[in-house]
């Protein structure tokens, strides 16, 4: 699997992009292939506040439970309603149509010390 290379990423799995200080947030094609079958989604409301390193979701699987953490700091301006009706989008296409949520970004400081398309790609095959 390549992972896009306009995208940065966290040691967990999730995917971040950033455009004119609003982030796109997603989980990696690593993370959702380690979950399986996608059942569930659970994501934070219009507005919500979330925090750096804080959890602000989860996904279910068949195998299991996990909590999304979120990669900035700022406040939720779009959370992606369709994988309410269809959580099995993770699944096909995490990297683009299944993204998560849109955060306002606070502070570009947040985006220090995310990995690269590379760095990821390396420490995801590590972990497998």
């Amino acid at each position: 699997m390549s992972y896009p290379e306009t995208f940065r990423y966290t040691k967990e799995h999730e995917w971040i992009a950033v455009t004119d200080s609003v982030a796109t947030v997603g989980i990696t094609w690593h993370a959702q292939h380690e979950l399986g079958d996608i059942v569930y989604v659970d994501l934070p409301k219009v507005g919500t506040h979330v925090d750096k390193g804080r959890t602000f979701g989860s996904v279910e699987s068949v195998k299991a439970v996990s909590d999304i953490y979120s990669p900035v700091t700022g406040e939720v301006v779009e959370a992606n309603d369709a994988l309410a009706t269809t959580p099995e989008q993770l699944n096909a296409d995490p990297h683009e149509s299944a993204w998560l949520i849109k955060v306002r970004i606070e502070s570009d400081a947040d985006l220090a010390g995310l990995m690269s398309a590379a760095e990821y790609t390396t420490y995801a095959g590590a972990e497998s």
